[in-house]
């Protein structure tokens, strides 16, 4: 949590150390000049500023909590340049303004001392207020980009209860602290935090669609750097730095840091700051003022005004759900109290009326496109289901389990716009991407028919070299029909099932198929101990071949496989696990890429329609991942993975995991969702 809470410990040390001197000296003035009856107002004042960044900070996080995502990323972006903005002018005016401060203030105490008491107040709450709003605009920031606010939130506490350590230690005297030094170091350090943040803004003005250059990738670690490590984990947190970044946020990062980090140290030296830190001295006492206190009216209003506008702007500024629905889901009363709903964001109350457990979907019931859901519903119980609707018709379609799919009568809601729909996916429509990858997997199996059976009549001739490089071209083969695997039955085990949960390990009598006949072949066995499991190979594979075209194939199978062959991979191939000494591990992870493309060629035009940007990020993955695998491959040979270097190795590995991350929505995209 540390690497998160670092940026915000410094802003929270530096802000907290400016507005606590602030106040110290304003404190300090008013105690020598004798009017200690002033001092509630100063309270006054502060308490006021630190009400008006809480609130501030307030409408910052529900009002982007009610945005879309995309909303949210440019919303989080442009706030982000903006907190640069105001860091970096802190840094300059903090640098010139450290000496002086202390006069500066005396300065315009001494003159409020003879005007009323609103003055001071105004005088006090200026002077911490523009600390208290830059504190919670950049604690706003770092938070989004550490993606949770526990860490940033904890090192802002322990900065401002440090700062407010030092100040009083300054007020009492028991300290002597440079703030020339002190600021300047800081400074430094904030610019270059700052830099990481402006990468980070425009990121998210590249995923908000606000600027252009959001695949135009400059540096693209992920192969090679853990994301996950304790280092990674370190420089992303306190510099914003990730493993890729645009050509945008890495020319920005390097301009950023280049110019100010000069204009600054330029600065500095040009300023050649003194050395001994400036003590609030008494000032000549000013004429007393009336001393009348403020009262509570005062304290209280300057408080409460600022929570009261924050808290009207975030109503005002989220959308209003119109008073929740309470909607029956069964068979016999499925969408019994639904009524049209006004436009706009609605929340229905979901209530099982069965006794089964439901799904039950808000749809379209002309085009079937889904609008919300809520799968899992138990008997008895009551879910909140929250939709965007528009104009347009809507019903509910209640799916109980082991029951009949049932649609509601259809209300229509009057009203512009169209309300965002996931366009369902039916078993009609991956019938024609089933139906060319079954022709895919037939082919395949014709291949591997021939293959098997050329392995099998090397080994029995003796030829047991020629039988490897036979073994490696069928196992690849078999190995590329990734997607059928859950319609083979009982074939898969028989043609490459592995010693693991055997009593006997790879001297099980049981151990057979491709990896019974790799042992044998790399680790000196004879032809004659190998032509019985190479024949038998051969006759599982043509079993399979006949079996095929009977098995069952679900379609909703296709949309899962795209994920899952590759979830195998990961998990066995580039961990050496299923290696039974021919090495050939990344042979089998390139064929299992090879059967993911085919996959994908054969969805492309259900997901191009669902998810357009999906299928160009996910070829770029490919693409790396194909490269990684290539430089491994040198003619027929192939690097064991146990071979590799640690950094090929950790690229293989993100390489694939950002290539899985990136096909999870598939499955959700084309999901099969039943009908009435």
């Amino acid at each position: 949590m540390w690497d998160d809470a670092f940026p915000s410990f410094l802003i929270g040390l530096r802000e907290g150390l400016e507005a606590g001197l602030i106040v110290s000296i304003l404190v300090a003035t008013l105690v020598r000049a004798d009017a200690r009856s002033r001092l509630p107002q100063v309270w006054t004042g502060v308490l006021a500023a630190i009400a008006l960044a809480m609130s501030f900070g307030a409408v910052l996080t529900f009002t982007a909590a009610s945005l879309t995502a995309t909303a949210q990323e440019a919303f989080g972006g442009t706030l982000s340049v903006i907190a640069v903005a105001f860091v970096t002018a802190m840094v300059f005016w903090m640098r010139r303004s450290a000496r002086g401060l202390s006069g500066e203030i005396k300065e315009k105490v001494t003159g409020a001392l003879g005007m009323g008491a609103g003055v001071l107040i105004v005088t006090s709450f200026l002077a911490v207020g523009r600390e208290g709003l830059e504190t919670a605009l950049f604690l706003w920031t770092t938070a989004q980009a550490a993606g949770e606010s526990a860490g940033p939130l904890t090192g802002a506490a322990i900065g401002l209860v440090l700062a407010a350590g030092l100040c009083w230690g300054l007020y009492r005297r028991v300290l002597k602290i440079n703030l020339t030094k002190f600021f300047t170091a800081t400074g430094a350090v904030l610019i270059v935090i700052a830099a990481g943040v402006l990468g980070y803004g425009l990121r998210d003005l590249q995923e908000g669609g606000v600027l252009p250059g959001k695949a135009a990738y400059a540096v693209d670690l992920s192969g090679s750097v853990d994301a996950s490590s304790w280092y990674s984990t370190l420089v992303q947190g306190v510099l914003n730095l990730t493993p890729t970044m645009t050509w945008l946020q890495v020319t920005a990062y390097v301009g950023y840091l280049a110019v100010v980090m000069t204009l600054f140290v330029r600065g500095v030296r040009v300023a050649a700051p003194k050395q001994a830190h400036e003590q609030a001295a008494p000032a000549d006492k000013a004429p007393r003022a009336a001393r009348r206190r403020p009262g509570w009216v005062v304290p209280v209003a300057v408080v409460t005004v600022p929570a009261v506008v924050a808290g009207l702007a975030v109503a005002l500024g989220r959308p209003k759900p119109a008073a929740a629905q309470t909607v029956a889901v069964s068979e016999t009363e499925c969408g019994q109290g639904f009524s049209a709903p006004k436009p706009g964001r609605q929340t229905f109350q979901m209530h099982n009326t069965g006794d089964k457990t439901s799904e039950v979907y808000l749809v379209d019931p002309a085009t079937n496109a889904v609008y919300g859901e809520i799968e899992g519903l138990a008997p008895g119980t009551t879910r909140a289901l929250v939709a965007t609707v528009a104009g347009g018709t809507y019903a509910w379609r209640c799916v109980p389990t082991g029951g009949t799919a049932v649609t509601s009568k259809a209300v229509r809601v009057t009203g512009s716009g169209a309300a965002k729909a996931v366009v369902p996916v039916s078993a009609q429509d991956l019938a024609g991407p089933l139906a060319r990858y079954k022709a895919y997997v037939g082919q395949g199996l014709a291949t591997l028919v021939a293959q098997t059976r050329t392995l099998a009549a090397d080994v029995k001739g003796g030829h047991l070299d020629q039988a490897r490089a036979d073994w490696l071209s069928a196992h690849r083969t078999y190995s590329s029909l990734g997607a059928a695997y859950g319609t083979f039955e009982d074939f898969d085990k028989k043609i490459n099932g592995r010693a693991d949960g055997l009593p006997g390990g790879v001297h099980d009598k049981d151990f057979a198929g491709f990896h019974r006949v790799e042992y044998g072949l790399w680790h000196g066995e004879s032809a004659a101990s190998l032509t019985g499991p190479a024949e038998q190979l051969a006759v599982d594979s043509a079993g399979l071949q006949k079996a095929f075209p009977q098995q069952q194939f679900d379609p909703g199978d296709l949309p899962l496989r795209a994920h899952e062959i590759l979830e195998n991979t990961l998990q066995f191939e580039l961990t050496g696990d299923t290696d039974e000494g021919s090495g050939s591990n990344l042979a089998t992870a390139d064929a299992n890429l090879a059967g993911t493309r085919e996959l994908l060629t054969v969805l492309r035009p259900l997901l191009t329609t669902r998810s357009p940007r999906l299928l160009p990020t996910v070829e770029a993955d490919i693409a790396r991942l194909q490269k990684l695998l290539d430089a491994a491959h040198q003619g027929t040979s192939w690097t064991p993975v146990d071979q590799l270097d640690a950094t090929t190795r950790a690229r293989l590995n993100g390489a694939t995991g950002q290539l899985l991350e990136d096909l999870a929505p598939v499955p959700d995209l084309l999901e099969i969702r039943k009908s009435a």
